[in-house]
C-alpha cells in the first residue's frame, strides 16, 4: 500500500507545482486554495508511505515524480522546449524512479 500512496503523493506533487503557474503570485484565490490543498494532500500521502517505505527512497520517488511530470507538463501546457537533451534527462530521472523500486524489493 505503501507504493500507492506515494505514487498519489507524486501525482499531488505535479498538480501542486503545475499549480503554482496558475495562482499568478498567489493572486488568484480558486487556483491558490486548489493549490495548498494539493500540497497538503501530497505531503500527508508521502507521509503515509513513508511510515513503511526509506525515507530516502520515498522521497527520492516523491521527488522524482513530481519532476518527471512537471517537466513533461510544461512541456505539453506552457510550451517548454521538449529538447532531445532534456527528454534524455526527464528519462533518466524515470530510470532512477524504476531502479529505486526495484531495489527496494
Amino acid at each position: 500500500m505503501a507504493w500507492t500512496w506515494l505514487g498519489l503523493a507524486g501525482l499531488f506533487e505535479i498538480g501542486w507545482a503545475i499549480g503554482l503557474k496558475y495562482t499568478d503570485g498567489f493572486t488568484r484565490p480558486i487556483p491558490t486554495i486548489l493549490t495548498a490543498l494539493s500540497m497538503v494532500t501530497s505531503v500527508v500521502l508521502l507521509g503515509l508511505a513513508l511510515k513503511t517505505l526509506p525515507v530516502g527512497t520515498g522521497y527520492a520517488v516523491w521527488t522524482g515524480i513530481g519532476t518527471v511530470g512537471t517537466a513533461l507538463l510544461g512541456i505539453y501546457l506552457f510550451g517548454e522546449p521538449a529538447t532531445v537533451m532534456r527528454l534524455v534527462c526527464i528519462g533518466l530521472i524515470v530510470s532512477g524512479i524504476l531502479g529505486l523500486k526495484l531495489a527496494s524489493g
